[in-house]
């Protein structure tokens, strides 16, 4: 009898997600748009850069310094200054990121295998776009200086260093970034459903109904959880498939262990969604809930910025992200074959996080019935 109460709940809920506008759009348009914005906008490689160059220098490496810059695909246009003044109004104008100056003695001295040096003005308003650019055109330098004829002989009594990636050797983005949406889609569409459950009973007035059917409260509380886990699992199967077949992500390792962590990973977050919409008494609140923490789980997880870069304060608040432990197991799945030991040191989190939300969750829902 157990079982037909809580798949008669479990219909319910669907259907109730299914029909409802609002229901099918925070289902459809979000993840639609996390996959297109985050995939092909959201990344921070730099390329298509406008620079500027005052050549000031009339011999063979100024302008051999000048066509590799136009032969690098990182930049799009190369304009030609005059004078300073052209740079600073560039600059000034955001014209350009970054312009090179070219000294006039800089092929003599190349020539006579003494210091040739560069000046690389740059727009400081774009910090990180600059910065990277500047590592660009460095290096563009340094492979010059080490092609010339001093260069080479420098280069034959010194060490030579060959950079390998590991996991992503070409550094490609989208193999970062696509593993990394697959958590915080799931994260998205857990949260919000889960959240509107309950919020959603209150405000068309069946919230009395379900309380006074043979249903008991945790046979309710399952009946609130699995969907969601269901439709999280759903969209991280589509994000996985467009990950390998559209994107190219390489899948080195487990399917069975992804998909076996993300059961504790939609508990989690479905347990944080049920605390929330238990909190909440319309479905509006219940949306600001959600997207209250999903902004600093985002922030806090290492999506974009590294755990480590973080304050020694602000990094213990990390450890209670169930987002933070799923983007190690996604990403270890995808690009570096991670052992089953190691996905279960990241799901014992997850799993301890689920237990303590649905937890909280089951005790506020019972103190509301109070």
């Amino acid at each position: 009898m157990w079982w037909t109460r809580l798949k008669a709940l479990i219909v319910k809920e669907l259907l109730a997600v299914m029909r409802d506008p609002k229901g099918r759009f925070v289902l459809i348009v979000p993840p639609l748009m996390q996959l297109l914005i985050f995939s092909y906008a959201a990344t921070l490689e730099v390329r298509n850069v406008d620079v500027m160059v005052l050549n000031r220098d009339s011999g063979h490496w100024g302008q051999e310094l000048i066509q590799r810059i136009q032969g690098s695909p990182t930049f799009r246009r190369i304009e030609t200054a005059d004078n300073q003044t052209d740079i600073r109004e560039a600059i000034d104008g955001q014209a350009v990121i970054a312009a090179i100056e070219i000294g006039p003695d800089f092929s003599r001295n190349i020539e006579a295998g003494i210091s040739a040096d560069l000046q690389i003005i740059l727009d400081g308003r774009r910090s990180n776009a600059s910065q990277i650019v500047s590592g660009y055109l460095t290096q563009i330098g340094m492979t010059l200086s080490a092609d010339t004829p001093a260069g080479r002989r420098a280069m034959a009594k010194t060490v030579a260093t060959v950079p390998r990636n590991w996991f992503n050797a070409n550094l490609t983005y989208q193999w970062f970034m696509v593993p990394n949406l697959i958590a915080s889609i799931a994260l998205l569409i857990g949260l919000i459903v889960t959240a509107l459950s309950i919020a959603r009973e209150r405000e068309l007035g069946t919230f009395d109904q379900l309380m006074v059917s043979p249903l008991r409260v945790h046979e309710i509380l399952i009946g609130k959880l699995i969907p969601p886990m269901m439709i999280g699992l759903f969209h991280m199967t589509l994000y996985v498939l467009a990950a390998i077949f559209i994107f190219g992500v390489p899948l080195r390792g487990s399917l069975f262990l992804l998909y076996g962590s993300s059961i504790f990973y939609l508990a989690s977050v479905a347990g944080l969604g049920l605390f929330i919409s238990a909190l909440s008494m319309t479905q509006q609140q219940a949306i600001l809930g959600a997207f209250l923490f999903m902004v600093p789980a985002m922030l806090l997880s290492g999506f974009a910025t590294p755990i480590e870069n973080m304050p020694d304060w602000l990094q213990p608040v990390t450890l209670v992200n169930p987002l933070r432990y799923f983007l190690i197991i996604v990403k270890g799945v995808f690009l570096k074959d991670i052992p089953a030991a190691e996905v279960l040191n990241q799901t014992i989190p997850l799993a301890l996080i689920a237990c303590a939300t649905l937890g909280a969750a089951a005790w506020l829902f019972r103190r509301r019935l109070e």
